[in-house]
C-alpha cells in the first residue's frame, strides 16, 4: 500500500466519523434535554424551597396595611409584641392533641438545644441563656394558641421559629408534645454537677 493509499483511507475515515459525530449531535438528545422533563427531583418535593409562596401555610410577613390576596394566616404580630394575646388565645388547636412523629422531631431539632429534650429548660444552649422550663404549672395554664404564638413570633430570649418551622401543622405538632411533655409531670430540676474527686 502506498503513502497516497494510506492518507486516502485516512481522509476516508475522517470524514465518516466526522459525518457520524454530526449525526450524533443532530438526532441524539442530549442529556440536558432530559432535565427539562423532570420539574424536580423527588428528593425535592418536601423542601420549603421548591415554591416558597405557593400554598397558604407558608408565613409572610406582609407590608402593614396590605391586604393578601390568597388568604393564609392572619399577622397579629404588632399585638404580639405589645403582649396583647386576644389573637393567640382565641386560636383553635386543629388537631386531636395526641403527639406525634412530626412534634417529637421538630420538637428534638428546633426546641430541646434551649428546653431541653424533657422540657425542664436545661438545654445545652437553654442553660446559657436561661431558657424557661415549659413543663410547669405556669406553661401548662397557657392557652394552646399562646403556645403556637410564641413558636411562631418567639418572646423575650426565645427567636421567632415561624420562619423556620414554615408549616403550621408543624407548629401544632410542636405544641401537641410539649402539652405530652407537661402531661409525664415535671422532672426534677438538674443537679449541679459533683466536684472532682468526690463520691457521688
Amino acid at each position: 500500500m502506498t503513502r497516497t493509499d494510506r492518507a486516502r483511507r485516512l481522509a476516508l475515515v475522517l470524514v465518516v466519523a466526522l459525518g457520524g459525530c454530526q449525526i450524533w449531535y443532530d438526532k441524539v438528545p442530549s442529556p440536558d434535554d432530559l432535565m427539562h422533563a423532570i420539574p424536580w427531583f423527588n428528593a425535592m418535593i418536601g423542601s420549603p424551597a421548591v415554591y416558597p409562596y405557593s400554598t397558604a401555610d407558608i408565613p409572610r410577613y406582609t407590608v402593614p396595611g396590605s391586604v393578601p390576596v390568597t388568604g393564609g394566616e392572619p399577622d397579629y404580630e404588632a399585638n404580639w409584641k405589645q403582649a396583647k394575646t386576644v389573637e393567640a388565645d382565641a386560636l383553635v388547636n386543629p388537631t386531636d392533641r395526641a403527639p406525634s412523629a412530626a412534634g417529637d422531631s421538630t420538637f428534638h431539632t428546633f426546641c430541646a438545644p434551649c428546653h431541653g429534650a424533657a422540657g425542664a429548660g436545661d438545654g445545652l444552649v437553654g442553660r446559657k441563656m436561661g431558657a424557661p422550663s415549659i413543663v410547669t404549672d405556669r406553661a401548662r395554664a397557657f392557652s394552646d394558641g399562646y403556645l403556637y404564638s410564641m413558636i411562631r413570633y418567639g418572646r423575650g430570649v426565645m427567636p421567632r421559629y415561624g420562619d423556620k418551622i414554615v408549616n403550621p401543622d408543624r407548629r401544632w405538632a410542636v405544641v401537641n408534645y410539649v402539652r405530652w411533655l407537661q402531661a409525664q409531670g415535671v422532672p426534677a430540676a438538674p443537679t449541679a454537677p459533683a466536684a472532682r474527686g468526690t463520691v457521688q
